[in-house]
């Protein structure tokens, strides 16, 4: 089976490590080379999830908004700005777990509409990144007031600890996706 020609080039900025997304001292994920890393538990699921925000808008810069749209790995609905409006829609969502209230309603309409409704404009753009923005905001401030990880909260009585970790993964794996979207869109590989 032959090279598919219409497939971008790899490359990578990187030149420390050819794999990887920037150079060590480049990498604005990487501050414990510095330093020691976060004390505590809640600094430490802070400091991981901060990181794989950073690492989906990373894999997200230098594109325009064709590419960012563009469903690169097909038959799948997603692509990286589907994934920048679908990961607003979920920090939108893990606020009805926190509270006992009514649930917030969706950002985009029904299912899938995140991904869906992520088209080649550049407004669609704006608003995704200016929803993205004051979602996660909003949930961060949500839970700023409940500070111990072992508390209950919501109508399920998730505790904030599994909120953390849900949240993390959530974006560890999208940022996997991101990664192989970003490949096929320019080439850009890295961690």
């Amino acid at each position: 089976m032959g090279r598919m020609t219409d497939q971008p080039a790899r490359w990578t900025q990187a030149s420390v490590y050819p794999d990887m997304w920037a150079d060590p001292d480049d990498d604005p994920r990487d501050n414990h080379g510095t330093g020691p890393g976060p004390e505590g538990e809640l600094a430490t699921l802070d400091d991981f999830l901060s990181g794989y925000r950073l690492t989906l808008r990373m894999k997200c810069e230098g594109l325009d908004a064709e590419q960012l749209a563009r469903r690169s790995v097909p038959p799948s609905t997603m692509s990286l700005l589907g994934l920048v409006r679908h990961l607003a829609e979920v920090e939108r969502d893990w606020r009805n777990w926190i509270t006992d209230g009514d649930p917030l309603p969706k950002l985009y309409g029904a299912r899938d509409a995140d991904f869906h409704g992520a088209v080649a404009e550049q407004a669609v753009v704006d608003s995704a990144y200016r929803d993205l923005e004051r979602e996660q905001a909003a949930t961060d401030a949500a839970l700023a007031g409940h500070p111990d990880l072992g508390e209950r909260v919501g109508k399920d009585g998730i505790a904030v600890r599994e909120l953390m970790v849900h949240r993390i993964d959530e974006y560890a794996r999208h940022c996997g996706h991101a990664d192989l979207l970003r490949e096929c869109v320019d080439g850009r590989v890295g961690q």
